[in-house]
């Protein structure tokens, strides 16, 4: 098995992870939606409420921005000014992701992981819950999201990379047979 084989499975194995996670985030918008259609109607129909249960939508919204935001890299719908992006080819498209994800996406993600791990492990060691009175006893669970958000992106940056470098590699093979040089 060579080299090239075994980074596009690694690269498929992490498309697969994130479009799992992907399916489990669904699920997790459709509970938000409904727990916030609940907490209205309580509220308003009945003068019922829960600190909880607000909280839990919280945590919700929580868990599908900083779960989904891999997603979103990997079928390339996060936010991108591409004035210049959108005409150009693959392979310059392939050279500015490339950069983009090593010069940016990676540097940040261990930036954020960096930062956050002290925050996130001291959290745990008290296991911190919510400061509101009935509120939830995992706050330290979600602050855990911050990592899990920082890994999943640096890994599907690393995909991003690998696919990238494939399509650099195939353009050249295609300029080099179009000139005769294979």
């Amino acid at each position: 098995m060579n080299s090239s084989s075994l980074t596009t499975g690694l690269q498929h194995k992490i498309d697969l992870v994130h479009q799992s996670l992907c399916k489990l985030v669904s699920w997790f918008t459709l509970f938000m939606v409904l727990i916030t259609f609940l907490i209205v109607v309580l509220r308003y129909g009945f003068n019922l409420g829960w600190i909880a249960m607000q909280e839990s939508v919280m945590y919700l919204h929580a868990t599908v921005f900083l779960l989904g935001a891999a997603h979103t890299l990997k079928v390339n719908e996060h936010v991108r000014v591409d004035i210049f992006y959108r005409q150009m080819s693959q392979k310059k498209k392939a050279w500015v992701d490339t950069l983009g994800t090593l010069l940016l996406l990676m540097p940040v993600n261990c930036f954020i992981l960096a930062l956050s791990f002290d925050y996130v492990i001291k959290s745990w060691q008290i296991l911190e819950s919510s400061p509101q009175a009935g509120g939830l006893a995992f706050v330290f669970v979600l602050k855990t999201l911050i990592l899990l958000f920082a890994v999943s992106m640096n890994l599907q940056g690393l995909a991003e990379l690998i696919r990238n470098i494939l399509i650099i590699k195939h353009s050249q093979k295609i300029d080099e047979a179009d000139k005769g040089e294979v």
